[in-house]
């Protein structure tokens, strides 16, 4: 079996602070033998303004942010990846990608995920408006990577409400999702465990559910809940609030034995022609 993690946190406006936190949890899930970490998204910054992370934003493959993740995932010995981080674009200084990287456990980047689907939302009934689209420029393909654990899909946050995605790279392979998110209280509450749940159901895939949770000084509340869950659905861990390590087994034989008793992933027909353009696609 592997022991996958899922790191919960309260990030703020400093990144050392950030760091020194993400350390603490990382060491802790290192002692409780963990193989795979996920931390969340922002991690190292939930600044003030959105406009913050222009000022922290690295080039890929240098940066304190990163050299960090690579420190920290060679010395525990672990496969990390790193929530999201700011890195710099092409040609465009008002705006970052939101990158999801991914480090072995030598402290190599294996793999960059950036964020496709972009929080541009007016919570129903409240004053909350988001508008990452200002600030962040989006991602163009999905990611799938391999890991001594299995193939490993990476996705962030608003990515959750898009089944294709998943069915996409579901059709490249993916035994693992790792979902770092920063979700608001308000749609946590309505629909963060549903979607999860749902997304490891129908794509028959674990799922590491790395989130924010708790009150930032910037004001905003995130919803927490980080999770772990089994192909069938089942929660085998979670941590509703706070900064804290949520753990939880892999087990290959049983993934393996869901997908045998339970095709469905064969039993898709010609119909599902959206999914394999996705796929072409990607």
């Amino acid at each position: 079996m592997s022991s996958l993690v899922a790191l919960q946190m309260v990030s703020g406006p400093e990144v050392a602070a950030n760091l020194a936190t993400a350390a603490e949890l990382l060491a802790k899930a290192a002692d409780r033998g963990a193989q795979l970490a996920v931390l969340p998204e922002n991690f190292a910054l939930m600044g003030r303004r959105e406009s913050d992370k222009l000022a922290v934003q690295e080039a890929e493959g240098d940066g304190l942010i990163q050299t960090f993740l690579a420190e920290q995932a060679a010395r525990h010995r672990l496969w990390l990846v790193g929530g999201t981080i700011p890195l710099r674009t092409a040609g465009d200084d008002q705006r970052v990608r939101a990158a999801c990287l991914l480090f072995d456990d030598q402290g190599c980047q294996v793999a960059r995920y950036d964020k496709v689907h972009l929080f541009d939302v007016q919570l129903p009934d409240s004053p909350e408006r988001y508008a990452e689209s200002a600030t962040i420029e989006p991602g163009d393909h999905y990611v799938v990577a391999d890991t001594p654990f299995g193939r490993l899909g990476l996705a962030v946050c608003y990515d959750l409400r898009f089944p294709e995605q998943f069915r996409a790279m579901s059709l490249q392979g993916m035994d693992i999702l790792a979902l770092p998110a920063a979700f608001t209280a308000a749609t946590g509450a309505a629909h963060w465990e549903i979607l999860l749940r749902a997304r490891a159901i129908e794509n028959q895939c674990y799922v590491i559910a790395s989130a924010q949770g708790g009150r930032h000084s910037n004001g905003r509340e995130t919803f927490g809940d980080s999770l772990i869950v089994d192909p069938w659905g089942l929660i085998l861990d979670r941590l509703c609030e706070g900064p804290g390590v949520v753990l939880g087994k892999m087990d290959r034989a049983f993934l393996e034995s869901v997908r045998q008793q339970f095709p469905v992933l064969e039993h898709r027909t010609d119909v599902e022609d959206t999914a394999r353009l996705l796929y072409q696609l990607s």
